[in-house]
C-alpha cells in the first residue's frame, strides 16, 4: 500500500468526515463555552487577588498556583472519575466545561493581574481625588486599559485551551480527536486521523497568526 493510501486516502477520509464532522461541533463547542467561562472566572479572581481581603486574596493565590501546576489530564480525571467516590458526579460534558474551565480562570487570573497592575497607580489617586467611587474607577478607567493589555496573552490562551479540549477524550467525550480515533479503528487506516489534524491546523492557525498580530499591535502602540 502506497503513501497516499495509508495517510491520506481521500475514499476513507470521505467517509469519515461526517463523523469528524460531528467531533468538529462537540470541540468547537466545549472550546467556546470553556473560553467564556475561563476567562470571565479569570477576571473575577484577578479582582480577588488584588483588592479582596488578606484571607480572600491568600485563598485565590493558592488556587491559582495549584491549577497551574496540575496538568490538565489530571484535572479531568479527578472530576470525572475520582469526584463520584465522595458522591459528586458530573457528565462527561460538565466535567468537561470544569476541568478546562477552572484551569484556563487561573491562567487568565494572572494575566488579568499583570494588566490591571500595569495601569499607573496615579489613575487610582487621580480619580480618588475626583470624589470617583472605587468599582466606577476599576469599571470606567483601569479595566479599558488593561483589557487592551492582556488581549494577546489571552487570545494565546485560548488557542492552548481549544488544543486542550482534545483531552476530554479522557472523559469519553466523542470531541474531534476521538471521533478520528474511533474512524480509525474501523477503517483500519489512519487516514481520519490526519484529516482531524488537518482540521485542527484550519482552525487554530488563524488565532495563532492573530496573537502575532495583535502582540506586533501591542508593542507598535506602547513604542508611541
Amino acid at each position: 500500500m502506497s503513501l497516499v493510501d495509508t495517510f491520506f486516502n481521500s475514499d476513507v477520509m470521505i467517509s469519515a468526515f461526517p463523523q469528524l464532522l460531528h467531533g468538529l461541533w462537540m470541540t468547537l463547542a466545549l472550546g467556546v463555552v470553556s473560553i467564556v467561562i475561563g476567562v470571565l472566572g479569570g477576571l473575577v479572581v484577578s479582582l480577588i487577588r488584588l483588592y479582596a481581603p488578606k484571607p480572600f486574596q491568600l485563598l485565590m493565590v493558592a488556587y491559582i498556583d495549584i491549577m497551574r501546576a496540575m496538568p490538565m489530564l489530571v484535572v479531568l480525571i479527578l472530576i470525572y472519575y475520582a469526584l463520584p467516590f465522595v458522591g459528586i458526579s458530573f457528565s462527561a460534558w460538565w466535567s468537561a466545561i470544569l476541568g478546562f474551565s477552572i484551569v484556563l480562570a487561573a491562567y487568565s487570573a494572572e494575566v488579568f493581574r499583570s494588566g490591571i497592575e500595569s495601569v499607573p497607580r496615579g489613575q487610582f489617586e487621580a480619580a480618588a481625588a475626583l470624589g470617583i467611587p472605587f468599582l466606577i474607577t476599576l469599571y470606567k478607567v483601569v479595566l479599558p486599559q488593561a483589557i487592551r493589555i492582556v488581549i494577546p496573552p489571552t487570545t494565546s490562551n485560548c488557542v492552548s485551551m481549544f488544543k486542550d479540549t482534545s483531552l476530554a477524550s479522557t472523559v469519553a467525550l466523542p470531541e474531534l480527536l476521538k471521533e478520528g480515533q474511533n474512524a480509525q479503528g474501523f477503517y483500519a487506516n489512519p487516514s481520519p486521523l490526519i484529516m482531524a489534524a488537518l482540521i485542527y491546523i484550519i482552525l487554530l492557525w488563524p488565532m495563532v497568526r492573530l496573537v502575532s498580530v495583535l502582540e506586533k499591535k501591542f508593542k507598535s502602540e506602547k513604542a508611541h
